[in-house]
């Protein structure tokens, strides 16, 4: 017998109240969890019949046809460590001026150097910083808004689309500013982490039939965040920080737009996979690019 998934959802709740529509109807279905969210699972030969149901249903109970996912993704927290602890590393580094380098020198994200091809500086100059408030803040801040979006993504996705939307950014900051520009810290990934944060949000809630405040809110929580901590200051590269913005916004939108897609009944193990290449690509993305600047380096 082939099973097919009408309904799927991080709620058991939900699959459990469309499961007992179908038994209204004599359409015989069964629960399955394939380590992401619940799947209610029917033969292949009642889908169509099941899926006319569950829509005649949604549609009659509107209010009740999207729960809110509660349902968070296992050691969420160990992307946000590893963050907190690459930052602490590099500061410490940087300050001893290990290997006789100056590290800033090495890695800050200089608008020239970048444009004559340097292109490590766009993940270096993340993990750079002037002093200490400078690098408790970004590791404040930036532990928590990846670690609500490593709850919703899981650490490796999370954490490598906030790096690949941070040093995109920094790209981005180094052609637009002018050429003599200088700009360091993991700002611009804080940013990008709450931009990724509040536009998966809000991609999540779009299909809701709720009200437009309900839908919209945490969009415009992002925007008014980047506004209130983003936007001022004497030493802020507000370029910068609207860029690494820009950037989350456009990858949560891409990640909420594949998360919606129909899944099969067993991805446990192939996103267990997904989590570990993309973290161990994004350390490897931070290991190549110290490499070529201390390599780069004048002696």
């Amino acid at each position: 017998m082939e099973l097919v998934a009408v309904a799927r959802s991080r709620s058991r709740g939900f699959c459990e109240e469309r499961a007992l529509v179908l038994h209204a109807v004599g359409i015989g279905s069964q629960l399955a969890w394939d380590g992401e969210q619940w799947l209610l699972l029917v033969d292949f030969a009642d889908e169509a019949a099941a899926r006319g149901q569950l829509e005649r249903y949604a549609a009659e109970n509107p209010a009740r046809a999207a729960p809110p996912d509660l349902r968070t993704h296992p050691r969420a927290w160990s992307g946000s460590l590893v963050y907190a602890l690459v930052l602490l590393g590099i500061g410490w580094a940087a300050g001893r001026h290990l290997d006789d380098v100056s590290w800033w020198d090495a890695g800050a994200l200089v608008s020239s150097a970048l444009r004559e091809g340097q292109w490590w500086r766009a993940v270096t100059a993340l993990t750079l910083h002037v002093d200490i408030a400078h690098l408790v803040g970004n590791i404040g801040f930036g532990a928590v808004f990846g670690l609500l979006a490593s709850q919703l993504l899981g650490p490796g996705v999370a954490w490598g689309t906030i790096l690949l939307s941070a040093a995109l950014a920094n790209v981005a900051t180094a052609w637009l500013a002018p050429r003599d520009h200088v700009s360091l810290g993991a700002s611009t990934a804080v940013f990008a982490a709450l931009g990724l944060l509040a536009s998966y949000s809000w991609r999540s809630r779009g299909a809701e039939r709720t009200r437009w405040a309900y839908r919209w809110a945490p969009l415009i929580a992002g925007v008014a965040l980047l506004a209130f901590t983003g936007a001022g200051g004497e030493r802020t590269d507000v370029l910068a920080h609207l860029l690494g913005f820009a950037m989350g916004v456009a990858a949560g939108v891409a990640h909420a737009a594949y998360q919606s897609r129909p899944a099969s009944a067993h991805t446990s193990r192939r996103n267990s996979i997904l989590q570990a290449v993309v973290a161990l690509g994004a350390c490897a993305l931070l290991i190549v690019s110290w490499t070529f600047a201390l390599v780069a380096y004048p002696d």
